[in-house]
């Protein structure tokens, strides 16, 4: 075994674009990957100094929308380029956007499935940011999406996870067991 120091190594990680409104009503998103399910109905995401924290002083409603392998190179571009420097840099990844039905935050139309959030609590509050605990209004799902069932088909959304360990992304797999199931062999 080989020891390494402490580092954000928790995996995987998701890649969620966080999408909210500039002051003038301008769509916006940012790459988080540091975020998880805070309880049954609430997120929890560690939000630093962004154009989009603004935006979240402003409005405690925002979607979250999870990546995928088909949108990989804009979900990477509003990561790395700052809505603080780029006002509309949503124009730039080709992506349109709705206003959600139940929150004042845009819905874009490349990612099989948002959350509709607004922010519950805010924890840590410090020039640097904050970590948000967010509840969970409403999910949206494209119906090309579903399984037979009525519900989402995670497989087929072809969603991505971060690697922080070697910077990359991960396209996740295929259903290998079944959860509170599986197990029970073993009983």
């Amino acid at each position: 075994m080989k020891n390494f120091k402490p580092s954000a190594w928790i995996l995987p990680q998701p890649v969620l674009m966080i999408g909210t409104y500039d002051a003038d009503g301008t769509p916006n998103a940012m790459n988080a990957a540091w975020a998880g399910q805070w309880d049954m109905t609430q997120i929890m995401i560690s939000m630093g100094s962004h154009a989009t924290t603004e935006n979240l002083n402003r409005c405690p409603d925002f979607t979250v929308a999870f990546a995928t392998a088909e949108t990989v190179v804009a979900a990477d571009y509003v990561g790395i380029v700052s809505g603080k420097k780029h006002h509309d840099k949503i124009a730039k990844t080709g992506w349109k956007s709705v206003k959600a039905d139940n929150v004042n935050a845009p819905v874009f139309d490349v990612f099989p499935m948002t959350l509709e959030c607004r922010i519950k609590e805010k924890l840590y509050e410090s020039e640097t940011g904050y970590y948000i605990i967010a509840d969970i209004l409403n999910i949206v799902c494209d119906e090309k999406y579903l399984a037979p069932d009525g519900k989402p088909d995670v497989e087929k959304m072809h969603l991505i996870t971060f690697d922080p360990v070697h910077n990359g992304y991960i396209a996740l797999g295929s259903r290998v067991g079944n959860a509170f199931h599986d197990g029970r062999e073993l009983k």
